[in-house]
């Protein structure tokens, strides 16, 4: 659903940008051909650009504010992640409307059944109706009094205007629209609608391309060495109704702008130079939207030093000595994560070799993104993910002592499965500090994964980890 939504925004605000540039600057130029290329290629610019995805910038991992720790308490600092960008917000505020879903795809299935219908329609009228097959078309005539239009490789006319002054001309008009194919554009633009229906550009963009559609067709009439006073008094003399919204025909366009366009003197090249605002506008969306933060990287795998091991029986030494001694040993190894340590009722230390799982590092050339439309998720959220942190690292005593503190950047992975991987240090302080901190980050429980477009992904995080002595 949420892919649904990221199209129906990014598409329909690249038609609303890319409509308004040729209304303001392209619609009055003379230059039909060039305007339709870039009517249609808004178009098709606009269905795949939520579908581009490039890497423009250099990509970062999200960064998680800073987590505070002192040898006496864990300090932790609100947190906030930031997640999402204006395009996934807009999603997740939509989605959260039901009734706006409910709404929106209404309309899709009424603005597709009305089109399905007047393609029945037009089905209708040939399957009921003589056709008269020539050489580049096929004439239809009906009985009713209708301005001629045209549908794919077929001409309607009325059959009381074959008798009248300029019913060549109106054919040729028709034949054009034919040849340059305009039905397949009017197609496309039905269809589009259905799913733009409630964007007031979409319908905007959709009336100048029919417009277009008429000043091509009336230009390549006149090239033909038809009079211009001529087709001009045909085309106010001439209006029928009844023509279909989704055939070419013969007047759709205002007859005042047809005229007009007819007596306007032809642009000069220089005014071409104006469709370059619309290359700065696709460029400038193709920022916006199609900037995926992504990146196949090779980490070297972290992995902590393992302790020195004992041949013992059932894996345990026993350690007896006198008190003091027993101290000294328990205080030397309490750093090492790899043992655990007791003292037994007879005050024996006994040390056993923890199972030790080696830091989970991902294929050669595994993907990774740095920012996805659903972010991974914490079990219970980012509080709990402070807390945890906060909770299990524990200030090495040997940094204490040596008055050593900082701030330890790690950086790790979200795999698809929600596991952590390829954890390291950013940016270290001290070798005590850093293993710390690798520690308690490798030993984070398993997230709900990071998606994009559907598919759980894996994403980068980097965290912070601010290691304070207190006086």
């Amino acid at each position: 659903m949420n892919s649904a939504v990221n199209f129906i925004i990014e598409s329909g605000v690249s038609i609303s940008l890319l409509a308004l540039i040729y209304v303001f600057f392209l619609r009055r130029e003379t230059f039909f051909k060039l305007n339709r290329i870039f009517l249609l290629g808004s178009v098709l610019f606009s269905v795949i650009l939520p579908f581009l995805r490039f890497q423009v910038f250099a990509p970062r991992s999200v960064m998680l504010a800073e987590i505070t720790v002192t040898p006496y308490m864990n300090m932790i600092e609100a947190v906030t992640i930031y997640n999402q960008d204006f395009s996934n917000s807009v999603e997740q505020a939509v989605l959260s409307v039901s009734l706006l879903v409910f709404a929106y795809f209404g309309g899709v299935i009424f603005f597709l059944g009305r089109f399905v219908f007047r393609a029945i329609q037009i089905s209708l009228i040939i399957h009921k109706n003589e056709v008269q097959k020539l050489d580049a078309f096929k004439l239809i005539v009906l009985e009713k009094d209708i301005s001629p239009y045209s549908f794919l490789d077929y001409i309607f006319v009325g059959r009381s205007l074959q008798n009248k002054d300029g019913y060549d001309r109106m054919i040729l008009h028709e034949l054009e629209h034919i040849k340059q194919g305009h039905s397949f554009d009017v197609i496309i633009l039905e269809l589009l609608t259905a799913f733009q229906w409630f964007n007031p550009f979409m319908w905007m963009l959709r009336r100048v391309i029919r417009e277009n559609h008429e000043f091509l067709a009336d230009q390549a009439v006149l090239v033909s060495g038809v009079n211009r006073g001529y087709y001009k008094n045909l085309l106010l003399n001439q209006f029928v109704g009844g023509q279909l919204v989704i055939a070419n025909n013969f007047n759709y366009s205002l007859i005042k702008n047809r005229i007009k366009m007819m007596s306007k003197i032809k642009s000069s090249k220089l005014a071409i130079t104006k469709i370059t605002f619309g290359v700065l506008v696709a460029a400038t969306l193709i920022i916006a939207f199609a900037c995926e933060q992504k990146e196949s990287v090779e980490m070297e795998p972290v992995v902590e030093e393992q302790a020195i091991t004992f041949s013992v029986e059932d894996n345990q030494l026993r350690i007896t000595g006198t008190s003091e001694e027993l101290v000294k040993i328990k205080s030397f190894l309490s750093d090492n994560r790899n043992l655990d340590i007791v003292t037994d009722s007879n005050g024996v230390l006994l040390l056993e070799k923890k199972k030790f799982e080696y830091p989970k590092t991902l294929e050669d050339g595994s993907e990774i993104f740095f920012v996805v439309e659903e972010m991974p998720e914490f079990p219970g959220g980012d509080l709990e993910l402070r807390k945890y942190i906060g909770k299990n690292v524990d200030y090495p005593e040997i940094a204490q002592k040596n008055g050593i503190q900082g701030k330890v950047y790690v950086t790790f992975v979200v795999t698809k499965n929600g596991t952590i991987a390829n954890c390291k240090i950013a940016r270290g302080v001290d070798p005590s500090l850093n293993k710390e901190a690798l520690r308690v980050v490798n030993s984070l429980p398993q997230w709900k994964p990071g998606k994009q477009r559907g598919q759980a992904v894996n994403v980068s995080y980097t965290v912070p980890i601010n290691f304070v002595l207190q006086k």
